[in-house]
Order: C-alpha cells, then sequence, then structure tokens
C-alpha cells in the first residue's frame, strides 16, 4: 500500500517527520519510507511538491503510524497541518484531535476483505426455512 504525507512548513518539517519516523520502531515496522516528489494532481497546474511517501506491507501497523504522527505534531513549535493520502481518500489533520485520528485511521486501514460464505450457516439457514414451511403447512422443499 502507498501512503503520501504532505506537511505545511515546507521541506525541513518532513524531514523532521521522516527522521522521526525511522527513530520509532512500530512507526517504521513494515514501512519504507522516503521524502519524494510529488506532482500536482492530473488537470491542475502548479509546481511539484515534496511528500514523505510509505510503501507498506503486511507487518505495518496503521495504529503506531497514526500515534507516531500524532506526537511527532505534538513537539513542533507551531501547529502544522498534516495531509495524508492513500489512493483516492485523503485526510487534513489540523488539531490533532481524537475525531481525527479516528478519521485518518479510517483512511490508513485497507478496507476489509468481504468474509467469505460460511457454508455450514448456509446449510443451517436453508433448514431453518424447510422447518418454518412445514410448520405453516407448506410442504417445504
Amino acid at each position: 500500500m502507498r501512503i503520501d504525507v504532505a506537511v505545511s512548513g515546507g521541506e525541513a518539517e518532513l524531514r523532521s517527520l521522516r527522521d522521526w519516523l525511522s527513530r520509532d520502531p512500530g512507526a517504521r515496522r513494515g514501512a519504507h519510507v522516503e521524502l519524494v516528489q510529488a506532482e500536482p494532481s492530473p488537470g491542475q497546474m502548479g509546481v511539484l511538491t515534496d511528500v514523505l511517501q510509505l510503501i507498506t506491507d503486511n507487518a505495518w501497523s496503521a495504529a503506531s503510524f497514526a500515534l507516531a504522527l500524532s506526537t511527532w505534531r505534538q513537539t513542533r513549535p507551531h501547529a502544522r497541518r498534516i495531509t495524508v493520502r492513500r489512493g483516492d481518500l485523503t485526510v487534513s489533520l489540523d488539531g490533532g484531535g481524537d475525531e481525527e485520528l479516528r478519521r485518518l485511521l479510517d483512511v490508513l486501514e485497507p478496507p476489509a476483505a468481504p468474509e467469505p460464505p460460511d457454508p455450514d450457516r448456509e446449510r443451517d439457514r436453508d433448514r431453518e426455512r424447510d422447518q418454518d414451511g412445514r410448520a405453516d403447512g407448506g410442504e417445504g422443499r
């Protein structure tokens, strides 16, 4: 999974965040973090901007990353706006409150895979329908 992180305050702030994440074992586990130039969105004119790009694997923890990001933000002398993007999902953090962290986790957590059908549950449901049909005077299947 690829995640882009932008921070108001310029490249120095991004480098500070990158260094912070590289020292946090929970945040760096399962993630490769590098400073890259992000191009403007399609159809948008503008200059190239620097972002932190995280490439994550299955060992990566969104909660650990969110905590590290929030903690780093609290160490800054001025509140910085942090924008996190995964695919076409984006969240901006301005105040660092609990609601913002919940929204961040919603963006960072990959969508849950649909639960495969449980053949035993389907069979039990069919049996219940058959029994209900017989109890109503129907013939069932």
